[in-house]
């Protein structure tokens, strides 16, 4: 890992916008951009398609070493699994829920700690997830949190799922929402917390411009 690379960490809660906003300040910055929340849920789609079982640890993390797993150059939205496009699958909450249940062990957050941090390159990366300034890249000299409600997460996800079609209610997307924090926040490794020196910028009533301008504002500082 070549630590004369700067790197801004952009890490908080499940729909707090990281990865809209973190994608855009990448995009503005000409740097390279990470969503590490998106190799987690590429491990839970792997894990679906073997029928590996998610309380498996020592098969996930087999897979976690094996998997073949890329972000395409002309589109950082697009995955590739072994060859094949799973962006249509990395959305959905049943994946978002498994990812959240293996990254709360050890032995897998290990696995995928250096195909992580082979992403920082020149000019510079930008890290989006739950413990990018705290454990992946904690020398980062840019950090911010990134958060918002659970409610007002809980509204944005109901509207990006409606508008795909998919029919969910709001008050089971809250306590999934809320029971996934909760899980992040109290796993014994890599918990979600704050990182020191972090900047805290609350998305919740900022538009996606306003956030992006915070998350500007703590590199040009």
């Amino acid at each position: 890992m070549s630590t004369d690379v700067p790197v801004l960490t952009i890490d908080g809660p499940s729909g707090s916008g990281k990865g809209t906003v973190s994608r855009a300040v990448a995009q503005r910055l000409g740097w390279h951009f990470l969503d590490s929340g998106a190799i987690y849920r590429a491990l839970a789609v792997a894990a679906a398609r073997t029928g590996t079982a998610l309380d498996d640890i020592a098969a996930i993390v087999r897979l976690a070493e094996t998997m073949d797993l890329r972000f395409t150059a002309d589109d950082p939205a697009r995955i590739l699994l072994d060859g094949v496009d799973i962006s249509a699958e990395i959305p959905t909450e049943s994946c978002g829920n498994a990812a959240s249940r293996i990254a709360a062990h050890g032995p897998v957050r290990k696995a995928l700690l250096e195909k992580q941090r082979a992403f920082r390159k020149p000019p510079g990366l930008v890290a989006d997830g739950r413990d990018m300034g705290t454990v992946v890249f904690p020398d980062a000299p840019f950090k911010v949190f990134l958060t918002a409600s659970a409610a007002v997460r809980a509204e944005r996800r109901y509207k990006q799922l409606k508008e795909k079609g998919i029919d969910v209610n709001l008050q089971t997307l809250t306590q999934e929402i809320e029971e996934r924090d909760r899980r992040d926040r109290e796993r014994v490794e890599a918990p979600l917390v704050m990182a020191e020196g972090a900047v805290l910028v609350d998305s919740s009533d900022l538009t996606i411009e306003e956030a992006i301008a915070a998350c500007l504002g703590a590199v040009r500082q």
